[in-house]
């Protein structure tokens, strides 16, 4: 903890003056000689504190240096810090590239030990194919006797190659008008199953429609007897309304007639309309009731009254 001049001075000068007189000199020493003493314990007092300061200045000039050189060191660490640093990231880069080169080496070993593989496969099989070529050669040479025969005999072809390639040529000719034969034989089979599909489908079809026919001919007849049976039932009405119509007539004649007989009875004249045939009915109702009850009230044995 650091401490200030002040304070450091006052400590130092608590340590060297004496903290209490002694009481048997007190009264014995004359106050000059106690000014000497008094003087001479300042005087070594102050020379105590210089000597301390000098030390004192020496240890902070010491201590500075120090701080200098650990502020160097410090420096110095930090630099070595730093390339402590760099050195661990050219190292790791220099690992990194390293590891790099080594995975596409091994990349690049692989690939050529798989292209090695593959060659060398290829080469065992160009091996085999050349015993197997080497085995049809006897077998070959009647044919290339012929080839030359051939030749012989067309003299505008004037090399084997050139017999060959048109061999060739017409080989895949062949192949090509058999691959066109199948394709248009196939087609011809599609297109047959296709015609007896719809043959089928189109005996399906008219047996259906046939069936069909047969319930709307089945409708049909069961709609003509339902319009026979409602065209009797309709003649019928029309004859049965127009009975009812004909007595309807006959039956309002008869009512207008009683009515115009009960007009003439009461004389007076017909105050209904002639088509009001409830009203002349109500009049007849009214005018028998009436004729009734006077037949009522005559006496038992006169004779009735003579119509008018």
């Amino acid at each position: 903890m650091a401490v200030s001049w002040e304070e450091y001075f006052r400590l130092a000068l608590r340590e060297k003056l004496p903290t209490k007189i002694p009481e048997q000199n007190a009264g014995r020493l004359p106050p000059l000689l106690c000014l000497l003493e008094k003087r001479q314990e300042l005087a070594d007092a102050d020379q105590g504190l210089r000597a301390q300061e000098e030390a004192l200045q020496i240890t902070m000039a010491v201590l500075k240096r120090r701080r200098e050189q650990l502020e160097q060191k410090k420096q110095e660490l930090k630099g070595s810090f730093a390339r402590f640093d760099k050195l661990l990231q050219d190292t790791e880069a220099r690992r990194s590239r390293a590891m790099r080169r080594a995975a596409e080496e091994g990349q690049r070993a692989r690939r050529q030990e798989a292209e090695a593989l593959r060659l060398r496969a290829r080469l065992e099989e160009l091996q085999r194919e050349r015993a197997r070529l080497q085995r049809r050669l006897p077998r070959l040479e009647p044919c290339a006797r012929l080839l030359e025969q051939v030749l012989e005999q067309l003299p505008e072809t004037q090399e084997i190659p050139e017999l060959v390639e048109r061999f060739h040529t017409l080989a895949d000719t062949l192949a090509a008008l058999r691959l066109t034969e199948r394709q248009r034989s196939a087609e011809l089979e599609e297109a047959r199953a296709r015609l007896q599909q719809l043959r089928d489908t189109w005996q399906d079809e008219l047996l259906q429609q046939g069936q069909q026919r047969a319930q709307l001919l089945e409708r049909l007849e069961a709609a003509r007897e339902r319009t026979l049976h409602w065209e009797s039932k309709w003649v019928q009405i029309q004859n049965t309304a127009a009975e009812k119509t004909l007595l309807l007539g006959h039956t309002r004649m008869s009512v207008l007639n009683l009515f115009q007989l009960v007009c003439q009875h009461r004389r007076q004249s017909p105050a209904l309309d002639i088509e009001d045939t409830e009203g002349q009915l109500e009049q007849v109702k009214l005018f028998i009731l009436d004729l009734s009850a006077m037949l009522a009230s005559l006496p038992q044995g006169e004779p009735e009254a003579p119509a008018p």
